[in-house]
């Protein structure tokens, strides 16, 4: 879902609106069977289902990681975060969002998902790059391209494409909005509506940034998004 610019949760703005526009994006590989993994309370259902390809949405997550927000949309299936709670060769798409830096061991997951993904099917992911420490003390890794393409060819993904959630601009826009949301400090409520305003104008600015430009020395981003494929 699309978050507005707003102080109560300015932190949000740029990685919630980074990842739905990646979602949109991919959306002409959703199709038959879609895994909605670490779903949360499945932000991005009613965009996937939007999709006439789509045939069946399921969202699996932890039981304890958002109960008090399952009213809002409970999870199909729960998962011990080892072992994905389908048979092999049964999804057509598995999404992936804000998941793989809460994995203790990355490539044993990605290997699941292969694993349940059908001969062909698609793996769609969003990580961070830029963000503070959370969901303690589950909050395990911050990825680079290199290191995440390693992860997922040690899983046996062909066809990796990844591009960066945002740029420079994106990046000062989230940082500002971390530092608003997280910093004790005083007179917080006077810069507020200033600071709203400067995270809008730097985000909108993002939009010229390169986002396949991620594997340049000196590149700033605020996290990747990709998809892969698994062989036929």
């Amino acid at each position: 879902m699309n978050v507005k610019a707003d102080k109560n949760y300015l932190d949000l703005y740029v990685v919630r609106n980074a990842i739905h526009a990646s979602i949109k994006d991919n959306l002409h590989f959703f199709k038959g069977t879609v895994v909605d993994l670490g779903c949360g309370i499945k932000p991005y259902k009613e965009m996937i289902l939007a999709n006439g390809m789509v045939q069946d949405y399921i969202g699996i997550d932890f039981e304890s990681s958002l109960d008090e927000e399952f009213s809002l949309g409970a999870p199909e299936f729960f998962w011990d975060g080892i072992h994905i709670p389908c048979e092999s060769n049964y999804a057509d798409v598995i999404l992936a969002t804000e998941l793989f830096e809460h994995c203790s061991h990355p490539d044993d997951i990605m290997k699941e998902i292969h694993r349940v993904l059908k001969p062909g099917g698609t793996l769609i992911f969003t990580v961070p790059f830029l963000w503070c420490i959370h969901l303690v003390p589950h909050d395990e890794y911050r990825y680079t391209p290199f290191s995440l393409e390693r992860h997922l060819k040690n899983a046996g993904f062909k066809s990796i494409d990844m591009k960066a959630l945002g740029g420079w601009d994106a990046s000062m826009a989230q940082m500002i909005g971390i530092w608003f949301q997280n910093r004790p400090m005083r007179f917080k409520r006077l810069i507020g509506g200033f600071l709203k305003w400067v995270v809008k104008y730097l985000y909108k600015t993002d939009a010229g940034f390169d986002k396949t430009n991620i594997r340049s020395n000196g590149v700033m981003i605020t996290g990747i998004s990709g998809h892969a494929i698994k062989g036929l």
